[in-house]
C-alpha cells in the first residue's frame, strides 16, 4: 500500500501540536490533521501505537508511527520510508 498523505494526530491545547504543527505545514508535505478529541477511532489508534496513552503529537507515515516527533524526525522518516510524498 502506498502511502498517500502524513496522518498527524493532535488535540486542541497541546503546547507540543503548537510547536510541531507549523513546521509540519510549512514542510510542504502532504498531511491530514485528525483532532483525538473529535475522533474516538483516532485516539485509539494513538492509544495503540503509544503503550495505551493518547500521547500527542503522534505522527503517522504508512507503516511507522512517530510519537512526539521533531520535524527533523518526521522528514527523515518520510526521506526513508515515503520518499515519494516530498514531490507532493
Amino acid at each position: 500500500m502506498v502511502t498517500e498523505t502524513i496522518e498527524y494526530y493532535w488535540r486542541p491545547g497541546c503546547p507540543f501540536c503548537a510547536m510541531l504543527s507549523g513546521p509540519l505545514r510549512a514542510s510542504g508535505l502532504p498531511i491530514t490533521e485528525i483532532n483525538i478529541w473529535e475522533d474516538s477511532e483516532a485516539a485509539a489508534r494513538v492509544r495503540a501505537v503509544a503503550n495505551g496513552n493518547e500521547v500527542v503529537p503522534t505522527v503517522i507515515i504508512g507503516d511507522q508511527a512517530l510519537v512526539n516527533p521533531s520535524i527533523d524526525e518526521i522528514l527523515k522518516t518520510v526521506e526513508e520510508h515515503a520518499p515519494h510524498l516530498l514531490n507532493s
